[in-house]
């Protein structure tokens, strides 16, 4: 993105303060929520888009963003624990990434939470940029998550994938996070092409369960090849922490992707 930026702010940023808060409220958080607007203001820009595509979703303890900005085809994700207090929640990223820029340097945001009848707003009034220029950045959500709970949700991470075609299989070396909530799910990776450049890619949706299997509707992406488009996924759990999920092709070739909970 060149103007507008994901929910907790991402690599660019230096640190934050707290936002005005304009009422007390209790920034009870677990959920799937749509953004409907971002607004950057500062002393030389005041603008507004509801043209940036982001899904942010939160657990009892973790917190995951991702977002694809149709302008310019750019993705961002970050995933992190958070604390809720009254109207602010604290948002401790431990992973996120941009286009070709990624950090695993853990950063600590301060956002003011409003209820608001849709969803919610949050407010970080003092966002301070690389440039040293200060930034007041809001977005509001509207929840969209189901009451429907399922075994895989909760945050994870990737720990093996791989494909195999045949007697052939190809291990894949991706850093990639997944979260479900609410009947919705976050996907975010990066991996490093032949010339080390890192790429940045996303995709959520919604998703059932029925038995072992889960139906996935990615409703954006990174990928316009998966955007709208449904997959099945066989689930194979090992225990409450661990999951394997195999993704068989059209061609008979399978995608394995191994998982570990993440855990505060």
């Amino acid at each position: 993105m060149k103007l507008f930026f994901a929910a907790t702010a991402m690599l660019a940023l230096t640190g934050c303060n707290n936002a005005d808060k304009t009422e007390t409220t209790n920034a009870s958080m677990p959920g799937a929520y749509k953004m409907l607007s971002q607004s950057l203001k500062s002393s030389k820009l005041d603008t507004t888009t509801n043209s940036l595509q982001q899904l942010k979703m939160y657990s009892a303890d973790y917190m995951m963003y991702a977002n694809f900005n149709p302008a310019d085809s750019i993705s961002s994700f970050g995933i992190g624990t958070y604390t809720a207090d009254k109207d602010t929640v604290t948002e401790n990223v431990i992973y996120n990434a941009s286009d070709s820029s990624k950090s695993d340097s853990p950063g600590s945001f301060k956002l003011s939470i409003e209820k608001t009848d849709k969803g919610y707003k949050q407010v970080i009034s003092d966002l301070q940029m690389q440039s040293g220029e200060k930034m007041k950045l809001t977005e509001d959500y509207e929840s969209i998550g189901t009451t429907v709970a399922s075994t895989l949700d909760g945050a994870w991470k990737i720990t093996k994938a791989y494909y195999v075609n045949g007697k052939d299989t190809s291990k894949n070396d991706a850093v990639q996070y997944k979260m479900y909530a609410d009947g919705h799910f976050i996907f975010g990776h990066t991996y490093s092409d032949s010339a080390k450049k890192t790429h940045t890619g996303m995709g959520y949706g919604t998703f059932a369960m029925t038995g072992n299997k889960s139906k996935e509707t990615v409703l954006v992406s990174t990928y316009y090849q998966i955007r709208n488009q449904s997959v099945d996924l066989d689930i194979e759990m090992n225990g409450n922490d661990a999951y394997t999920q195999t993704i068989t092709n059209k061609d008979g070739s399978k995608s394995v992707e191994m998982y570990q909970r993440l855990k505060k």
